[in-house]
């Protein structure tokens, strides 16, 4: 999973006495998301041949300008689709300021056809003990990943701790990384903001752990989710 954002086109870093330049956020969420899709029409010949090609990096530039008029804060990507071939996801990353203009984004979509999708946060993997992620020379497969889940049933919020036995040789970050990569392959940006509380990373498999289709099952349980999940394929 690749997400975007707008890139600096300087070649060295900005002078800090100097202000950053103020990033232009539109007044009307829905009319920045009708110019959205009026220029997604006219840039779907260019991203349709970059795909076909299987070189996505030649549209990146002109996706993140796309986006970047939306709302400067967004992120995107471009995916394999659930229900049809590609998928656009548009995220503000469950941040609510940002809420705004992804629910116009979606609301002014174009409906799905057999080619695209259209997600405003980031869905879930239909099957995540499928996927294996490449951190440089390691491989991680979160089939192995084992989590043991401390559920609030008040709250309808999960603590989580989450082990795979490829952490030891993990860096710091790396292993930040394979803690939370894991859960919002499995849950999906939105359900996972909404039910995760406390993560943390366990140094060895707890007791009473679970796979990640066994927490999906748990989690997806605690309460209505969002739509997303409820019709997601897995």
């Amino acid at each position: 999973m690749r997400l975007f954002r707008r890139k600096s086109t300087a070649a060295d870093p900005p002078d800090p006495r100097i202000a950053w330049p103020e990033q232009h956020v539109p007044e009307d969420p829905a009319a920045a998301a009708e110019a959205f899709w009026q220029s997604w029409y006219d840039l779907l010949p260019m991203v349709s041949a970059a795909l076909g090609e299987g070189e996505p990096h030649r549209v990146e530039h002109e996706l993140c300008q796309l986006v970047e008029a939306l709302h400067p804060r967004l992120h995107f990507s471009l995916e394999r689709g659930h229900r049809a071939i590609y998928a656009l996801v548009v995220t503000g990353q469950e941040d609510p300021e940002l809420r705004p203009f992804t629910d116009a984004w979606r609301a002014a979509a174009p409906p799905e056809d057999a080619i695209w999708e259209y997600h405003d946060s980031v869905p879930p993997v239909p099957d995540p003990t499928e996927v294996t992620v490449n951190l440089g020379e390691h491989r991680i497969a979160l089939a192995d990943v084992r989590v043991v889940a401390q559920v609030d049933e008040d709250e309808h919020v999960v603590d989580v701790a989450v082990f795979h036995p490829g952490f030891a040789d993990l860096d710091d970050a790396a292993r930040q990384t394979m803690t939370f990569l894991p859960l919002d392959a499995t849950l999906g940006e939105r359900l996972a903001a909404e039910r995760l509380r406390r993560v943390e990373t366990a140094a060895a498999e707890p007791a009473g752990a679970i796979t990640l289709l066994e927490f999906r099952e748990l989690v997806r349980g605690l309460g209505n989710g969002p739509d997303e999940n409820v019709g997601a394929p897995g």
